[in-house]
């Protein structure tokens, strides 16, 4: 899911080392700006989901044996991002810096209110801790994305075949409910992730300068890359919890 290619170029090798010019910088910030502010609305709306009684009741209920589960609402909202993602592939043939904007803002509500169920099952302290860990992290790897020489494409090849692995086995833990599986999956999908959050800055970098200043295709790219960045930003989070997460049970 983190790997949406619409609207991105394939990077060129010979392009990889590139001097930083002030163009860049102010895309690159465009895209940032847009994922703080996603970013800051899915939280919001997890609050909400997760701390407001009367929203709470909508989205999750007990379930018989006293785990907390979902209710219909909460599983359409659990299942939209990924029914929006695969049906944009078909539907946006030629995106627009609109339609993207209105499929970003969508995947972030989404989103943001299904993470309300992680109100219910961690402490709030232990939410704070780890989302500052995955900003630091998140920052640091951006960093390697944008100032390395290396080109990753292959790496990010690689590493998307490693989500698809992810998915397959999470579905296959959902039958077997193996916590050392778990664990397993959560300690991949960190260092998938993390490789993702380096890998999609460097293809956004090899993106602006493929564009040649066209305002309307930076337009869309801008929107594509906080949608990138974000799916992965969340992913980071939610496998961190695995292993920083307090469980209020």
């Amino acid at each position: 899911m983190s790997d949406f290619r619409n609207g991105y170029s394939t990077p060129a090798p010979a392009h990889a080392d590139m001097a930083v010019d002030a163009g860049l910088r102010s895309f690159m910030l465009g895209v940032y700006n847009k994922l703080a502010l996603g970013l800051l609305v899915a939280g919001g709306l997890a609050y909400l989901t997760g701390n407001v009684p009367a929203v709470q009741q909508l989205f999750f209920a007990p379930t018989p044996d006293g785990r907390i589960g979902m209710t219909m609402l909460g599983m359409i909202v659990q299942f939209l991002p990924i029914v929006l993602l695969f049906g944009s592939m078909f539907f946006m043939k030629n995106p627009t810096a609109r339609g993207v904007n209105m499929l970003y803002w969508a995947v972030v509500a989404s989103i943001g209110a299904g993470m309300g169920i992680l109100f219910l099952r961690y402490t709030g302290g232990s939410l704070a801790s780890t989302f500052f860990v995955t900003a630091a992290s998140f920052g640091a790897l951006s960093l390697v994305g944008y100032t390395t020489k290396k080109d990753l494409t292959a790496m990010g090849s690689f590493l998307i075949m490693g989500v698809i692995g992810l998915i397959i086995a999470s579905i296959v833990n959902i039958f077997m409910q193996s916590g050392t599986l778990y664990l397993i999956i959560s300690g991949l999908g960190v260092l998938i992730f993390a490789g993702l959050i380096a890998f999609d800055t460097q293809r956004l970098k090899m993106t602006y300068y493929q564009l040649g200043g066209n305002e309307a295709a930076m337009g869309v790219a801008t929107g594509f890359g906080a949608l990138s960045l974000f799916i992965n930003f969340v992913n980071l989070f939610q496998f961190l919890l695995a292993f920083m997460g307090g469980n209020r049970n």
